[in-house]
């Protein structure tokens, strides 16, 4: 049996040699652990009231948002400073990132703006909805695309990692993922929302309603790192609907405005505006052994 020793000096040796995987003698990176405090602290800002244990007085609400943004501020300086070093260590990342987080907190009464048109959107199109308190308490694709509001604005701040570890949390909770690069207009509405996907380079307009299962993916990624930057997912236009399990690929594909997309369609093409796209139904053939014969015609019947 192997010596604490000779298994310490095993690991040590798979440290050395795949080094690609630890991060010895390097600073603290980001905390993954500190970044979804800082989201569930945001969503209390952008929600208040929601998420909260103790009431919010109007009386004090000025108060509550000046603490919120105190420890937003705070933390969110020390994380964007920690991945500006992680990309390219000096001196001036400390301001860079007091600048790029100011710019940050600006954009908050924006994101509430979106996420209004958002739980809108949700509460205009679903029957099964009863109130929106409902819709933000307990709807996934509401959860998901308020952590990506979040996520964008730092995505387009040029903040590195942070965005992704951002999106991923949601992502791991709901099954629904946004990358923060992709640019999503007013009144999105996911409903059920289980696996979704929506790649970086996708565009999608105002008022479009997407439904579980739908990716919204590139052709191919064969290119690796080459592809980097390259419209690689398509563009949606305003007024779209997009049922369940279809797939839209390819960066040159657009979906003009006011077109329903049925379930289970793979398009790989542009389509027009005002267009209704379906797959035809499978015909369904029933066959049934004799001593059977009785129910299967009085069910067909």
């Amino acid at each position: 049996m192997e010596t604490t020793d000779k298994k310490v000096d095993m690991i040590l040796e798979s440290y050395n040699k795949y080094d690609l995987t630890n991060r010895i003698d390097k600073d603290h990176i980001v905390s993954r652990d500190t970044l979804i405090l800082l989201v569930k602290e945001l969503r209390k800002l952008l929600f208040p009231g929601y998420f909260d244990n103790k009431r919010i007085k109007k009386d004090y609400v000025k108060f509550f948002i000046g603490e919120k943004l105190e420890y937003i501020e705070y933390t969110l300086k020390k994380q964007v400073e920690r991945a500006l070093n992680n990309d390219n260590q000096n001196d001036d990342n400390i301001k860079k990132a007091e600048e790029i987080v100011d710019k940050f907190i600006d954009r908050i009464p924006v994101i509430r703006e979106y996420l209004y048109t958002d739980i809108q959107a949700a509460y205009n199109g679903d029957p099964a909805a009863y109130s929106t308190e409902e819709i933000i308490f307990c709807y996934p694709g509401v959860f998901a695309v308020s952590v990506y509001r979040i996520a964008h604005e730092l995505w387009l701040l040029g903040v590195p990692m942070i965005p992704r570890i951002i999106s991923e949390y949601a992502h791991n909770l709901t099954g629904i993922d946004i990358h923060p690069g992709a640019t999503i207009g007013k009144y999105f509405f996911i409903d059920h929302g289980t696996g979704i996907v929506i790649g970086e380079t996708t565009v999608i307009g105002n008022n479009v309603k997407i439904y579980q299962g739908v990716t919204l993916g590139g052709l191919s990624t064969r290119k690796g790192q080459q592809l980097k930057g390259v419209k690689r997912h398509p563009t949606i236009g305003d007024n779209v609907t997009i049922y369940s399990n279809t797939s839209i690929l390819g960066g040159e594909t657009v979906i003009g405005n006011n077109v329903v997309v049925g379930g289970n369609a793979f398009i790989i093409q542009s389509i027009p505006e005002g267009m209704k796209v379906n797959i035809r139904n499978p015909q369904l053939e029933y066959s049934v052994d004799k001593k059977y014969e009785k129910d299967f015609w009085d069910f067909s019947i």
